[in-house]
């Protein structure tokens, strides 16, 4: 029987990873994007022009799908008041249409102190910022429309990504810039503050074998561990080591620079409301993940890196 899935989000890093491996397990596979993002999408994947804003195009594209990856956010954080939910939105419906499964990367923002360090899946959900208010709206709209039986959803959080072909992220934005060997290793984060990473294939295995197994509940939530970095430095001295010789010298984020330029521009105004994620140690527990699928899918850190950066064109 054909398995049809669609993509949304397919030419970002974790909905590019997923496309990857689900072409890769024998799924016949759909990315609506935009038009000028067309040659992006990921080769094996038939790409439609489209737009998550549109409820018929989803629709079309999802027609005889058994799985919709809603891996789809508004570039540079912007908009999301106003783009984030309904997109979502239109994404049920097409599921409902179709009785099919949404599967949604999910994100930390939806938790607040009352839930840190250590975050289970029936940790409270009290988000301390607006986009983590949205955060919990989407995933309470996926429960409800499970609940009465229109649709099946499936949430998968983690860490901070890095890997090949993810380039909104902190690794490649803060950490190390791509397109030449970085002189500067840059930490958001301070020594002694664990802080929690998610390589993008790993996640696409975990999402892929989730999407694929029988007896589920109708709505799921599974959180990886990922890479735990207990000391806030296995990271950038992972990079470093990947890099080589010469060595790159490891220094401070400059956060200043953001919050001079946050009252002037919606990205850094974004970025610094994140920045209490590097300021104390936040780790999702696996644990419910681990006794589904019997072991979390794990790249060693130095390959993981090494294959990132290499991706990135950042090793000479």
């Amino acid at each position: 029987m054909q398995r049809i899935a669609v993509v949304l989000g397919a030419t970002g890093g974790i909905g590019g990873a997923v496309a990857r491996r689900l072409v890769d397990g024998g799924w016949t596979v759909r990315a609506l994007v935009r038009s000028q993002s067309l040659a992006r999408v990921p080769a094996g994947v038939t790409a439609i022009a489209g737009n998550a804003m549109d409820a018929a195009a989803i629709a079309a594209a999802a027609t005889g799908a058994k799985l919709i990856v809603h891996a789809v956010n508004p570039p540079g954080y912007r908009d999301w008041d106003t783009l984030v939910l309904p997109m979502l939105d239109n994404t049920i419906a097409a599921a409902r249409m179709q009785r099919a499964t949404v599967l949604l990367p999910g994100t930390v923002y939806n938790y607040g102190p009352d839930s840190f360090p250590l975050i289970d899946e029936a940790a409270p959900q009290h988000p301390q910022t607006r986009k983590g208010e949205i955060r919990v709206e989407m995933e309470d709209r996926l429960r409800r429309a499970a609940a009465v039986g229109d649709i099946r959803a499936l949430v998968v959080r983690t860490g901070d990504f890095f890997g090949p072909g993810g380039a909104n992220n902190w690794f490649s934005q803060a950490l190390v810039r791509p397109g030449a060997r970085p002189a500067v290793v840059r930490n958001p984060g301070k020594p002694g503050i664990g802080h929690q990473w998610a390589y993008l294939p790993d996640v696409a295995e975990t999402m892929a074998r989730l999407a694929a197994r029988d007896g589920l509940d109708d709505f799921e939530m599974f959180h990886m561990d990922g890479h735990w970095d207990a000391t806030g430095t296995a990271m950038t001295n992972a990079i470093v080591e990947a890099l080589g010789v010469p060595r790159a010298r490891v220094a401070s984020f400059p956060w200043w620079l953001l919050r001079l330029a946050r009252p002037f521009a919606v990205t850094p105004r974004e970025l610094m409301e994140m920045r209490y994620l590097w300021q104390q140690p936040i780790r999702l527990a696996n644990a419910r993940l681990v006794a589904t699928l019997g072991a979390e899918p794990h790249t060693p850190l130095a390959g993981a890196v090494r294959t990132t950066l290499a991706a990135m064109g950042c090793l000479a």
